[in-house]
């Protein structure tokens, strides 16, 4: 989530050029989700770039929540496929499978879906003004959708996406 993105549109009079004012500075926040057809949602919000390590973290995070292994969709990042997270699923081959999806196939990941919410759901009447801020506005989003498992479930729904409910029955 970039605090420059712009959402909705920018209308001004006729024959002249709307001015949006900003402050100049750019910041952003990075997150990740793993979301189950039973409506659960584990989220990690984070200020750095998305790294092996950041994804280690997240995985330790996520098979501490659980007494059994977690089937995890992922797509063909690099800090997916690296050593390091290999590594760490050689060390930990009860907790967390990966199940890589095609290149290229962002419409069959789920949690692609969760992103466009957050992007749409963020206030757009008030803009972040720092990264401390949007950092909170994130992760505001992901407690709310974390206590509306109806809405989490509804990911799932969409035609792209059907094929987790139709070929894995299990979830966490």
């Amino acid at each position: 989530m970039r605090s420059d993105q712009v959402t909705g549109r920018t209308w001004g009079e006729k024959g002249k050029t709307p001015v949006v004012r900003r402050s100049g500075n750019r910041f952003s926040v990075n997150a990740m989700s793993a979301i189950s057809t039973k409506g659960r949602m584990h989220f990690m919000v984070f200020t750095e770039h998305f790294t092996a390590e950041v994804m280690c973290r997240f995985l330790d995070r996520l098979a501490g929540h659980f007494d059994h292994k977690v089937h995890l969709v992922v797509d063909g990042h690099r800090a997916h496929r690296s050593k390091e997270v290999r590594d760490w699923l050689a060390a930990h081959p009860d907790d967390v499978e990966l199940h890589f999806l095609p290149p290229y196939s962002p419409e069959l990941n789920p949690d692609e879906l969760v992103n466009a919410d957050l992007k749409h759901s963020l206030p757009r009447q008030h803009r972040a003004r720092d990264q401390a801020e949007l950092t909170a506005e994130t992760r505001r989003f992901f407690r709310r959708r974390q206590r509306q498992p109806h809405i989490v479930r509804g990911y799932f729904d969409g035609p792209h996406v059907r094929y987790v409910l139709d070929e894995n029955p299990m979830s966490f």
